[in-house]
């Protein structure tokens, strides 16, 4: 098994050079939780305490046969795969949450009796990711601070929802003015930004942020906005902001953005 109670090895098994990039972030990711993920170096002699594999390649289906009868261990697919085969599997896209809750299952189905109480079963059903207990009180000793602006509550519950799993410290405002008291008042590593918004707009509020010497350095601006021309672009990049994202927020691109700007995902990786 893995090093400590709480991390595991996850040995990845076909996929191509994209989806290889997007596993290597989820990696990032994954490595500051509890349970904690590690993509396993195929020069390590230790076996895996977890399969990631391809179903969608025959050579990697084929290799994970062979090193599966050597080490058992549990396995997630990503693909078509024999339904009697018994294994747990996903489809393509990769989902970072779906990928991670499927980690979850494999561990924890393997190691403990399948008993879930109220609250987490209705999660489940509901699609939402389930974080261990201990999950949640080691992702709090991690955290980073986050500011979410957004006059949209859908917008703003979205990606309350997907910084909660890896315990970011997340404020939120509805208007410029609130974000720039806010950021007055405390130091975000990253503040993701609308551009339409209620008094002064996101580029305004992008150019008081980054006019703080200390916050050019230290906090990254995040545009997310509906406006996704050249221009528009162009015109966030002149008030100072570090990545534009568009909404419909892809939750693939939002996982690349995380693990490019917060510093724990960025050391984990």
């Amino acid at each position: 098994m893995a090093d400590t109670e709480n991390s595991y090895c996850v040995d990845v098994i076909g996929f191509n050079q994209t989806e290889r990039l997007l596993l290597s972030s989820i990696f990032g990711l994954a490595a500051r939780r509890d349970p904690s993920f590690v993509q396993r170096d195929p020069a390590a002699p230790k076996p895996a305490d977890l399969y990631l594999v391809d179903a969608s390649d025959a050579a990697a289906m084929t290799e994970f046969r062979a090193v599966h009868a050597r080490y058992s261990a549990p396995a997630v697919v990503i693909g078509d795969a024999d339904p009697q085969s018994g294994l747990q599997t996903l489809p393509r896209p990769i989902q970072w949450a779906r990928l991670l809750q499927s980690f979850d299952d494999a561990v924890l189905g393997a190691s403990a009796p399948a008993i879930e109480n109220e609250k987490t079963m209705l999660l489940r059903r509901s699609g939402a990711p389930v974080m261990p207990a201990r999950a949640a009180a080691s992702a709090k000793q991690l955290s980073d601070a986050v500011l979410v602006v957004d006059d949209n509550l859908t917008v703003r519950k979205f990606m309350e929802a997907k910084l909660a799993p890896y315990g970011f410290s997340a404020d939120f405002a509805e208007t410029g003015e609130q974000a720039v008291g806010l950021t007055g008042n405390k130091e975000y590593t990253c503040v993701f930004l609308d551009v339409v918004l209620p008094g002064i707009d996101g580029y305004q509020v992008c150019k008081l942020i980054k006019s703080n010497k200390q916050a050019v350095k230290r906090t990254a601006v995040v545009m997310l906005t509906s406006r996704s021309s050249p221009f528009d672009k162009l015109r966030g990049s002149l008030a100072g902001c570090d990545e534009y994202l568009t909404k419909p927020v892809d939750e693939n691109r939002l996982l690349e953005v995380i693990a490019k700007f917060l510093p724990a995902a960025r050391a984990a990786a």
